[in-house]
């Protein structure tokens, strides 16, 4: 970059079909986040499962990966290597607060050009933002053994689906007890808790996106809705519809 450049560079924009991206780095910065769908990014850490409510943070030239779930809308912002030094040097995910949300979606209606003093007011505020957001500590880390990561894709692609580990383990031809061993292992998690937390993950993205908490529960195989709502609370503190009201949780934009 030259220093005509901008510090940053914001786009928007919705793909109809899943999107793979192969290994790969970036100079600049770069802070992904999502209006709809939900997205899968690796680096050398490890993996998060991004709802629309979380961004992914990666530091320049950080090699990382990243699917899509299914269709998806979302946003991206490029920022200059020289306007990374005082941000996260880790990729992180943080929570999407209204005035980054908003703040991206201003810039990326710009032009490439020289900005004029309301347009670097917003590029502070995004950055700003990214500093000062704590680190997210709920997160999905996807195992990486091929055969746990078959199942861990399945699940977060579907995560009613409702073989026991027993099955799973018949399908991935792994002794059940080596597959929970491995699982605690790899994420930390045991293969019901992180089944849960595959679960709660979705559950975010289709609440932010306007369904109904009952429709919510049981389309992620919950028998009944108040066992969804009592695991919401004992993860997040408070109920689902408390969550969404909060000041600091947006819901999504249509662009």
């Amino acid at each position: 970059m030259t220093d005509s450049d901008p510090p940053l560079i914001a786009v928007a924009g919705r793909q109809s079909e899943p999107r793979v991206s192969d290994p790969h780095s970036h100079p600049s910065g770069q802070l992904l986040g999502l209006f709809s769908g939900l997205l899968t990014v690796r680096t050398r850490l490890g993996a998060w499962v991004v709802p629309t409510t979380r961004a992914v943070w990666i530091p320049p030239s950080h090699v990382h990966a990243a699917r899509s779930h299914g269709p998806f809308s979302g946003w991206a912002v490029y920022i200059a290597p020289a306007y990374c030094a005082e941000l996260p040097g880790e990729a992180r995910t943080i929570e999407v607060s209204g005035l980054l949300r908003e703040a991206v979606l201003s810039a990326a209606q710009w032009e490439l050009g020289p900005l004029d003093r309301r347009q670097t007011h917003v590029v502070n505020v995004i950055l700003d933002e990214i500093a000062g957001a704590p680190p997210d500590e709920f997160g999905l880390p996807m195992p990486r053994d091929a055969r746990l990561s078959r199942i861990a894709v399945e699940l977060v692609d579907d995560p009613a689906i409702s073989r026991t580990l027993t099955e799973w383990a018949q399908l991935v031809n792994v002794a059940p007890r080596s597959l929970s061993r491995r699982f605690v292992a790899e994420t930390g998690f045991t293969f019901t808790t992180w089944r849960q937390r595959a679960r709660l993950m979705r559950a975010l993205e289709l609440l932010a996106a306007g369904q109904p908490v009952t429709a919510v529960a049981l389309d992620l195989g919950y028998d009944n809705v108040s066992a969804f709502i009592a695991l919401f609370r004992r993860t997040f503190g408070m109920t689902p519809g408390r969550y969404f009201s909060a000041s600091h949780v947006c819901q999504p934009i249509a662009i």
